[in-house]
């Protein structure tokens, strides 16, 4: 009887295990990611510094100095540039182009690094949604509707941990995962193959 007791226990307890872990799932899910309500594409045009970023393979080799200059093309079309230092010293550079995919709020654009004449198939675009931004442009953090890409970025090489704590809370509501990202070193060198962090 005993052991009939513990089994039913262990049944009941995994199911609950599974009904938490259900529910868990489900909230995240219906947490919608959103872009911020409306961006000014010439403010937001310039240089920005990364701070941080969940891991990707377009960027599995840059170890420092990593920073994307935005140029606007056209009303609908900026010029993309990202560059960063790799591990023999020298930049790599990768040049994209950006069109608007919303034009009411200039949030949500896509992004391609692949050559101009594949521009027409959908799956070299890429989702690039500004979910966060200060009200001066001198911050901002972008995402996808995925949670697969995360970038927080700054306009100084260096931010403050007050503020870069701030937008965690906030991108975390909308489902993504703060322990995920990396920080970026900037002001790094290479000397004799190692990474040098200048003070």
């Amino acid at each position: 009887m005993k052991r009939l007791n513990f089994a039913v226990l262990i049944i009941v307890l995994m199911l609950f295990s599974k009904f938490v872990s259900a529910q868990q799932n489900n909230s995240i899910s219906q947490t919608q990611v959103k872009s911020v309500a409306s961006v000014d594409l010439k403010r937001y045009a310039g240089k920005w510094f990364e701070i941080a970023r969940y891991p990707n393979k377009f960027q599995k080799d840059c170890v420092g100095n990593t920073t994307a200059e935005y140029t606007l093309k056209s009303a609908d079309k900026i010029e993309v540039l990202n560059s960063c230092v790799v591990k023999n010293g020298t930049i790599e550079k990768a040049k994209g182009e950006g069109k608007i995919a919303d034009k009411v709020s200039n949030a949500k654009l896509e992004v391609r690094f692949a050559p101009g004449f594949l521009s027409f198939l959908n799956a070299v675009w890429g989702d690039y949604w500004i979910i966060d931004l200060d009200s001066n442009y001198q911050y901002a953090a972008v995402g996808d509707p995925k949670r697969e890409y995360l970038w927080i970025l700054s306009r100084q090489p260096e931010m403050n941990d007050a503020t870069y704590q701030n937008i965690l809370r906030r991108i975390e509501v909308m489902g993504f995962n703060p322990g995920k990202l990396v920080k970026t070193p900037q002001g790094v060198e290479i000397i004799k193959g190692a990474v040098i962090q200048k003070q």
